[in-house]
């Protein structure tokens, strides 16, 4: 038999695999209560953890269980078990499909199913399946922020010197972040040399946009004198905007401006009227000051 009759052979013994298409999903958390959040959790916070509700039918199969959404896990894994049964879901990920919110479906089905403290093993593409809307008691997420990745560590584990040593550099990464009252999903951060405020803004992109171009004509886009508005980023399917603050005023000190441009923010956008030339070309600006910023 020639070598490639054998070839064909083995071929057809060889059961193929079955591809798994990969569709995109623009916004995976739409129809989520806490949309906003979601994606700041996702996109700007490094360290913060919020518990999660199973649906009741997941309540029936694999019982009550304590379910916690984290920023990120270690080696960013997409799901990790605990000895007592705890389950953690890890927002920020390595390998993810184009819709993040059946990636989380899936870790989180695939964590239940694993044995408590033990691996768990996740599909880098899971295919069709359950979505976080269909997994979940959806509700506002009730966010803790951390100044560092503890949290994820059984009582007694960080005596281990390597153990220790991991959470160290993990910790180092991290930009100190504050959770503000003033908005939903609005974040002020320090990095080297200066701070930001970042909104997750819950509205439509369009609206949102004509609502900062009436801002821009105004003249208030900015939330002080001493702060600059830097620009905007599109994160699932909602804009992001940052203002640039200057590095030695705390994070407390901005929950009023951002009170007052939150206020401005809303009138400009529940005025809903036609842009005019000058709110066309303040819009055409914005569009230009898109941030790769994450």
């Amino acid at each position: 038999m020639s070598k490639r009759r054998k070839s064909q052979r083995a071929a057809e013994a060889t059961p193929k695999r079955e591809k798994v298409r990969d569709i995109f999903v623009p916004r995976p958390f739409e129809g989520l209560t806490d949309e906003p959040e979601w994606i700041a959790l996702r996109e700007l916070v490094p360290a913060a953890s919020a518990p999660l509700r199973l649906a009741p039918a997941l309540v029936e199969e694999f019982g009550e269980r304590e379910v916690v959404l984290a920023t990120v896990l270690p080696m960013a894994a997409p799901a990790m078990t605990k000895p007592d049964g705890r389950v953690l879901i890890g927002l920020q990920r390595h390998q993810q499909s184009g819709d993040v919110s059946r990636d989380l479906a899936e870790a989180l089905l695939c964590a239940l199913r694993a044995e408590p403290g033990g691996p768990v093993s996740v599909p880098p593409l899971p295919g069709p399946g359950p979505r976080l809307q269909d997994v979940l008691v959806d509700g506002p997420l009730e966010v803790t922020m951390h100044d560092g990745f503890e949290f994820w560590l059984d009582p007694g584990a960080a005596d281990d010197p390597n153990v220790q040593a991991s959470l160290e550099r993990a910790n180092a990464a991290i930009y100190p972040t504050v959770r503000l009252a003033a908005a939903r999903a609005a974040y002020w951060c320090q990095v080297p040399e200066k701070a930001h405020v970042r909104w997750v803004l819950p509205d439509d992109e369009d609206a949102a946009l004509d609502a900062l171009a009436q801002l821009s004509v105004a003249g208030t886009l900015t939330l002080s004198e001493r702060t600059r508005f830097a620009g905007m980023f599109r994160a699932h399917g909602r804009l992001v905007p940052v203002w640039d603050l200057p590095e030695d005023v705390p994070a407390t000190e901005w929950e009023q401006p951002v009170t007052d441009f939150a206020k401005r923010y809303a009138e400009a956008l529940a005025d809903g009227s036609p842009l005019d030339a000058a709110g066309r070309r303040a819009r055409h600006g914005l569009l230009g000051r898109q941030l790769t910023l994450r």
